[in-house]
């Protein structure tokens, strides 16, 4: 079989499309590149939705904790402590088995114990946590001077938000949010060890490494093709929040413009 085939038949396997069976011997190095970059569709579909949803929940977080009101402000620091102060690994144990109970109950939970939607949620609330605090911080930030200004042209309330605090907040965040989202792409490979299950073996990334290292006893071919494939996708999200780090410093002087920098988290 031809690499092309390989890719025909197996590039889109993790979404249930082309071969059902997965190879069973005589493994390739393209079948090896073609499966795992497959399963790349699930760790790019977590971190991407989960980011994106995390991000208003995380202003929303940020907003509240800021508010005067205890109301506001307690709910937004228990979220942000509890999500922060547990460990991820333990958060995707904790929900696979609440959703567990829950559908045992009422099959209308069932949905939520598969890896598509289950896991998805607790990524969403973990990186709305740190993203969160990441945001209250920035808030904190907004240099007195410039609500001054906005007090002096009238503006308040939401317009003032709108155009004065919003945009120097994410200005402020957003080397640090860079980072947060480097790391949430990362940590969609702890999906692969959490209870929730692949379906008719349409796993991740780390799913396909682990089924070809097993079948091999070579783990030394199938996990670095992994963390080639993150070391990419690291290199893309960069270079898309530094396009958007651009945007919003672009009233700023070049050699005054923060730039991003790459600083992994050893312990989440």
């Amino acid at each position: 079989m031809s690499c092309l085939q390989t890719i025909q038949d197996y590039g889109l396997r993790a979404i249930g499309i082309g071969e059902r069976l997965l190879p069973r011997s005589d493994f390739t190095l393209c079948e090896q590149v073609t499966l795992i970059g497959s399963g790349m569709i699930w760790n790019i579909y977590f971190g991407t939705l989960a980011l994106v949803l995390g991000f208003f929940l995380a202003t929303a977080v940020a907003l509240g904790k800021n508010a005067a009101n205890p109301l506001l402000r307690k709910p937004a620091e228990w979220f942000i402590f509890i999500f922060r102060g547990s460990p991820l690994f333990i958060q995707f144990f904790l929900a696979y088995f609440l959703f567990q109970s829950l559908k045992q109950q009422n099959d209308i939970y069932a949905v939520m114990t598969s890896a598509a939607t289950g896991a998805l949620l607790v990524l969403f609330l973990n990186t709305a946590a740190y993203s969160g605090e990441i945001f209250y911080g920035a808030l904190r930030s907004v240099p007195k001077g410039d609500l001054e200004a906005a007090d002096a042209y009238g503006l308040s309330g939401w317009a003032r938000f709108r155009r004065v605090v919003w945009p120097t907040l994410l200005r402020l965040a957003w080397p640090a949010y860079t980072n947060e989202a480097i790391f949430l792409f990362h940590a969609t490979t702890l999906v692969f060890f959490s209870g929730f299950p692949a379906f008719q073996q349409r796993g991740d990334a780390l799913y396909y490494a682990n089924y070809f290292a097993d079948k091999t006893f070579n783990p030394f071919v199938p996990y670095p093709i992994v963390a080639g494939y993150f070391i990419l996708l690291t290199l893309v999200i960069i270079g898309i929040f530094g396009l958007v780090n651009r945007r919003l410093n672009r009233h700023v002087a070049p050699a005054q413009r923060p730039r991003l920098a790459l600083r992994p988290q050893i312990l989440r």
